[in-house]
């Protein structure tokens, strides 16, 4: 069973470690909440994805206003005279790189009017619970049994339940994506035992709202002190039997059979430039809210089920689990790697607590794409503003959406990059006097494609050009050529041109100033910036053969001189710099310039350039946050080396990994689980050459098992069982008319297959009808 569960409500040393570490999440790709399944007073930390600070108003901007990303622009000659510099020392420091390049090393990481992801606020239920003796709710102690608290991943339905004098209470808590709203049912076994009171509290970061209650619906609406962003909340309580009462600003029942909450929310946030505004919420609001009440509990339910379990149940996985932790997931975590416990159980469950999370953070209809925690935040002043970081954990959030049948949630992400296109253009004219559109290594709701005031991590312009891949993967997946056409091809272009313009010739078309993401010196010719631009020239040409299109000469040129920033170090290393400057002994969390072995498809096993980044990832050891420790899984999994690629997930469940399977850093971030999750489904399927290839870095962990629903690029669903370690079955199902080509050493020894076939070496390749089954058995 795919589930977490505890014996215990979360909680913690304060508010912010229960929510961090032991709070369950739930969303529907737009609103969110955490539940803490407490007594007496349960909290449900609220979360509405476009309430920002920042922007368009933000009285942080100061007198100037919010410039949408092209501040603070370089003064004249600053670039050249950067280039001239490196040209002529190698390398320049990055506190003087960030003085010359933006005028940004005095302002420490602040960016006037960037803004911050903000809390929404809280929905707090007053509980009566019989014979409790905590009324804070804060242990389970006096007069409480068999308390469970519970999120099951296939239905995304959140279950607190404990028995109180004799009577058994229970609480179901989901975030619909159809209804647009949340929504929580208190039951009990016997009739006339369920009271509490609901209030709606507001987040820290607004004027102090108004609130209201009518007919049992508690009204809050408001705006944000700093941007003026209009929000506004709603719950209904609905109670079968009993008596309800209209306070002030909360509602009461008393005696009740069952009680229903339900709870929407919206702010007038628009994705579009430059104002970011659009209507007042309160008629969506309402409306939402009014639909799913009158619809009722049961039919809102069994919707929400059936949409989540229409993206979930896509894959299934099987590495030997058995039934699942017979123990709470806080102790089977506390237990990984120990003789007798359930490993594989609770890998099977974090790698579709990943699925879960991008599904809860990151639907078709999200405004915003998922971003460092996802979809949750419970603070005014989060880490790293909640923002998108675009040197690779944003990318990271999305690695996992096509591989494992999720290509609906990557429609935030590609709108979010077609977004940036019109603030990019502004910052690659004031930065570098070039068409085309860029974005740095940082950006937020509005538009924001500058730079950052952190020396370290401030220059990135290969963002614009790593983002696009995901457009292209969307493609290779998808195989809609009219998508490709409208929708990614134009993008691509345009991201080419700006590099177009601004390579410049050094042995070799390079990039300058060049940085690899928060390490070392600028430079020229960083290994990461010209594996990165490799890739989106290269995707554009391909592109453009796609929809037989000429992609010109400039183009194609470019490609042929570029610097392809592939180099062995006289230890065995891949370079990280063009210059031999690794040291073994460094351990740094970035991985860039492994970008062409993952996410990038230049690099393959047993090559030279292969053999170098094993030596590179052997340096950087199994340490490092979350993310940095999912990377490598992924890094371990394209070099066939399924044993390291589990030992570093074991390394991530015992030392990256907080009691409710959330990744930290630490603090929290989401890319290390999604990460994670793309990083074992990189164990058990890889299409990036061109060949499927079925179980390429399987582990001894997994001798027995079975997948079915992973994706490959061609358009492909496949499946796989294998026994001792070796390929047993295949099963594919093609989207289109074509060739398939399976690659696994069990077909060294033969294949059967329904239609005949081709073996080549440990390939197997026969056509195939777009929507039909085909088995293939090894042997």
């Amino acid at each position: 069973m795919l589930s977490l569960w505890y014996d215990r409500p979360a909680d913690g040393a304060d508010e912010h470690d229960a929510w961090e570490r032991q709070a369950l999440p739930i969303g529907n790709g737009r609103l969110g909440a955490m539940v803490f399944g407490r007594l007496g007073t349960e909290r449900l930390a609220l979360n509405e994805s476009t309430l920002w600070t920042g922007g368009p108003g933000s009285k942080d901007a100061g007198p100037d206003g919010y410039r949408h990303g092209d501040w603070p622009a370089p003064r004249p000659g600053v670039l050249a005279e950067t280039r001239r510099r490196i040209a002529e020392e190698g390398r320049i420091a990055p506190a003087e790189a960030a003085h010359l390049l933006g005028d940004v090393a005095a302002m420490d990481g602040h960016i006037p009017g960037f803004g911050a992801y903000q809390p929404f606020g809280d929905l707090l239920l007053d509980i009566s619970v019989p014979d409790a003796e905590d009324p804070a709710g804060r242990t389970t102690a006096g007069g409480v049994t068999g308390y469970r608290r519970e999120l099951d991943l296939a239905t995304a339905v959140a279950t607190v339940g404990y028995t109180a004098a004799g009577v058994r209470f229970t609480r179901e808590h989901f975030a619909s994506n159809p209804a647009q709203v949340l929504v929580v049912r208190l039951t009990a076994d016997r009739p006339g035992q369920v009271s509490l009171t609901v209030h709606l509290v507001p987040g820290p970061s607004s004027t102090p709202p108004d609130i209201s209650v009518t007919a049992g619906r508690i009204t809050m609406r408001g705006a944000l002190d700093d941007n003026g962003l209009r929000y506004e909340g709603q719950v209904q309580v609905t109670c079968e039997g009993g008596t309800r009462t209209d306070g002030a600003e909360t509602v009461g029942v008393q005696g009740a059979d069952a009680v229903t909450l339900v709870f929407a929310a919206g702010t007038d946030y628009a994705q579009e430039h430059p104002h970011y505004r659009g209507p007042h919420p309160h008629a969506t609001v309402t409306a939402q809210v009014e639909r799913a009440s009158a619809r009722g509990y049961a039919e809102v339910r069994a919707e929400h089920i059936a949409d989540h379990r229409g993206l979930f149940d896509r894959v299934r996985l099987d590495i030997g689990a058995g039934r699942g932790p017979l123990q709470p997931t806080d102790r089977a975590l506390a237990a990984y790697g120990r003789e007798g416990s359930d490993d594989r159980a609770l890998e099977t469950l974090l790698f579709a607590y990943g699925r879960y999370l991008l599904i809860a953070s990151s639907r078709e209809d999200s405004p915003l794409p998922a971003n460092l925690q996802g979809l949750w935040n419970d603070s005014p002043a989060p880490p790293w503003n909640c923002d998108w970081h675009t040197n690779v954990n944003l990318q990271m959030n999305y690695w996992p959406a096509e591989v494992t049948a999720l290509p609906e949630c990557t429609g935030p992400l590609l709108r979010f990059v077609e977004a940036l296109r019109v603030p990019g253009r502004r910052t690659a004219a004031s930065m570098f006097g070039a068409p085309g559109w860029v974005v740095h290594s940082a950006t937020n709701p509005f538009g924001f494609t500058g730079v950052h005031g952190w020396p370290t991590a401030f220059w990135f312009p290969e963002a614009a050009a790593w983002l696009t891949q995901h457009l292209y993967e969307r493609y290779l997946f998808g195989q809609d050529l009219g998508h490709l056409r409208d929708h990614v091809y134009p993008v691509l272009r345009e991201a080419a041109e700006f590099w177009l313009d601004t390579l410049v010739e050094d042995g070799g078309l390079v990039v300058s100033p060049s940085h690899s993401p928060e390490h070392g010196p600028f430079s020229a010719g960083a290994a990461a910036s010209q594996q990165i631009v490799w890739d989106l020239l290269a995707n554009t040409v391909e592109a453009a053969d796609h929809l037989g299109l000429d992609p010109g000469y400039r183009i194609l040129k470019a490609l042929g001189e570029l610097d392809e920033g592939l180099r062995v170090g006289a230890s065995g290393q891949l370079q990280e710099w063009r210059a031999d400057w690794d040291d073994p002994s460094d351990t740094h969390r970035h991985l860039s310039h492994l970008f062409a072995l993952h996410p990038g498809r230049r690099i393959h096993p047993c090559t030279e350039f292969g053999e170098a980044a094993r030596v590179t990832l052997e340096w950087r050891g199994n340490g490092g946050p979350g993310w940095s420790r999912a990377w490598k899984v992924n890094l371990w999994a394209r070099l066939l080396d399924g044993e390291r690629a589990h030992h570093l997930l074991g390394e991530q469940l015992r030392h990256g990994t907080l009691p409710n399977l959330w990744s930290t850093h630490p603090p929290y971030q989401i890319d290390g689980n999604l990460g994670t999750t793309a990083g074992i489904a990189e164990m058990l399927l890889q299409s990036h050459t061109g060949v499927i290839d079925v179980l390429p870095a399987l582990p001894p962990a997994w001798p027995s098992g079975s997948f079915d629903g992973l994706r490959a690029r061609g358009g492909h669903t496949v499946g796989a069982s294998w026994r001792d370690g070796e390929l047993t079955e295949v099963r594919v199902m093609p989207d289109r008319d074509g060739e398939v080509r399976l690659r696994n050493p069990a077909f060294l020894n033969g294949c059967r297959t329904p239609v005949p076939c081709l073996v080549e070496g440990d390939a197997v390749s026969f056509p195939a009808t777009a929507g039909r089954a085909y088995r293939v058995t090894a042997g």
